[in-house]
């Protein structure tokens, strides 16, 4: 899927747009998910003070783990913050996740 290419393409306007609590909420869910492991969520909040420094950390987290793992935290992003989602990928319609 383009899910990868499209964190990868859009890692800059995530960095820039994402708030402190989508970032929280993501990782819960990306925990519940398991794409993450409890490790990895603390790592993301613990290791970094700023809300940039989370969500670059998470993004490229995701991003190593592939294309299923991306295909997740894009479906979670359109869930949490669709503005966000329309940033990341404008014109693309939204997928339904059920």
């Amino acid at each position: 899927m383009a899910s990868y290419k499209l964190l990868s393409k859009a890692w800059k306007t995530f960095i820039d747009s994402v708030t402190k609590p989508v970032i929280k909420q993501l990782l819960d869910d990306l925990l519940e998910d398991k794409v993450l492991n409890d490790e990895e969520t603390e790592s993301v909040t613990g290791e970094n003070s700023t809300r940039a420094e989370q969500a670059r950390c998470l993004i490229d987290m995701v991003r190593r783990k592939g294309s299923k793992a991306s295909d997740k935290m894009i479906s979670r992003v359109q869930e949490r913050d669709p503005g966000l989602h329309n940033k990341l990928a404008p014109g693309q319609p939204a997928q339904m996740s059920e």
